[in-house]
């Protein structure tokens, strides 16, 4: 093993002999999370590491003990780096010397190896071998070793490095014992790489022709040799920098277009949307309608937009739809006052029809109308039978209007149970006025 070693001292010197520093690796800090292992060790030195191979007997993380270490790295040159590096865990250390009590201690090592690397900082990926001497302290023993591995090193854009080593670890002296060291960890760096100053440009000759108004402009070449101005301008001002000179710019302080003279595009009506785009120059409007107002198609000031009946004349208070004549809400009120059901049923009785035929007659004679049949109950009985209970009975009556003809997209159905009482729940009377369906009529 110690052949080994001295051969890689021997391609360390003859790689720092021939290799370059343009990439050599800047003062590092680094820590790192390691696991030492006494068991494989043991095994490689009695069994060979042929058939440690063979059998696969490599122990399992579970019986190495884990520790922390911090680490300090400087290139030599591109290919070599210098590392040392201090290593503590807590163990039981099979010192070979001495019979310990099992208990565990803790175990400081502090080693100093060159790592010869197979490619330079320059490439992402780079494997390298590792040698040097070592020195541990574990309770009232010293010793001396020789760490000698091999590693990977992943560049994080030249900022900090992906370390993973793995070393075994011979005695110098017989109170140190044989193991084997894997460690995992980053390095960042605390120095940045001096990157090289190009060669200053050599000053050009000092000419001095005529510049009255120091713009950089000569007189010969500037049309407006008395005020600073702009190059592309031919030595003139732009003030407002919309590339038209003051001179010749009718809105100097505001950026604007040639065929406007310099000024910006103009906005007649004031909208917020200019003439070049606006359909109605004249009139205030909105963007989606193209700088146009928005649309009342039926002239009774409420817009297309909010008004429900578009092409019939509303107040807004209707939502732009015609008011509902009075008489009629009345009588649809009344034929809502007299639905009657089989009781706890939703069975619609017969003594009902005459008036509900008479808002089947208000729905055909006004193809605009709507109704939503509400249906309440009163709180006799669970929520959930109530709720199903007051359904049933909305989706009853409008089953009748259905079946008299009126389209069924002109009537939503809609149960609400025993949340909505308009009497004391207390009383007779007040559960009769609670178990009732309202029908609201209108026209949107």
């Amino acid at each position: 093993m110690k052949k080994i070693f001295l051969s890689l001292l021997a391609i360390g010197s003859l790689i720092n002999c021939f290799a370059q520093n343009e990439f050599k690796k800047t003062p590092s800090i680094g820590i790192h999370f390691f696991y030492n292992d006494f068991q494989t060790a043991k095994d490689l030195r009695t069994q060979g590491l042929a058939n440690v191979i063979r059998d696969n007997n490599w122990k399992k993380t579970s019986r190495m003990t884990p520790g922390l270490a911090v680490s300090f790295l400087k290139g030599i040159n591109d290919k070599v780096d210098f590392i040392t590096t201090a290593s503590g865990s807590f163990v039981e250390y099979p010192v070979p010397t001495s019979s310990i009590d099992g208990s565990s201690r803790f175990l400081l090592d502090v080693t100093a190896v060159t790592n010869i690397k197979l490619l330079s900082d320059k490439y992402t990926f780079t494997p390298y071998l590792s040698a040097g001497l070592g020195a541990s302290k574990y309770g009232g023993y010293y010793g001396a070793f020789i760490p000698a591995g091999v590693g990977l090193q992943f560049n994080i854009f030249d900022e900090a490095f992906l370390l993973i080593n793995s070393q075994y670890r011979i005695p110098v002296t017989e109170n140190v014992a044989y193991h084997l060291y894997h460690s995992i960890g980053f390095a960042g760096n605390v120095v940045k790489r001096k990157v090289a100053e190009p060669a200053p440009l050599p000053e050009p000759p000092v000419v001095a022709p005529a510049d009255r108004d120091n713009d950089g402009i000569v007189d010969s070449k500037d049309k407006c040799p008395d005020v600073a101005g702009l190059a592309a301008l031919e030595g003139c001002p732009d003030q407002d920098n919309d590339g038209i000179a003051d001179g010749d710019d009718k809105c100097p302080g505001v950026a604007g277009l040639s065929k406007y003279q310099g000024c910006p595009i103009p906005d007649t009506d004031k909208d917020g949307i200019n003439d070049e785009t606006d359909k109605c120059i004249d009139v205030a409007g909105v963007a989606r309608y193209q700088g146009c107002p928005v649309p009342d198609a039926d002239k009774d000031g409420v817009n297309d937009e909010e008004d429900k009946c578009p092409s019939e004349v509303g107040p807004s208070s209707n939502f732009g739809c015609p008011i509902i004549e009075q008489a009629i809400i009345q009588k649809v009120n009344k034929a809502a006052e007299n639905i009657f059901f089989a009781t706890g049923s939703s069975k619609l009785l017969a003594k009902s029809f005459p008036l509900l035929n008479g808002v089947v007659t208000i729905l055909k004679d006004n193809p605009t109308y709507r109704v939503d049949l509400d249906g309440h109950t009163d709180n006799v009985g669970t929520a959930v039978k109530n709720q199903q209970l007051s359904e049933a009975r909305a989706n009853s009556v409008k089953a009748f209007l259905k079946s008299k003809g009126v389209d069924e997209s002109r009537i939503v159905a809609t149960g609400f149970g025993f949340d909505n009482p308009v009497a004391d729940n207390k009383t007779a009377a007040g559960r009769a006025k609670n178990r009732r369906i309202e029908i609201k009529l209108k026209n949107y």
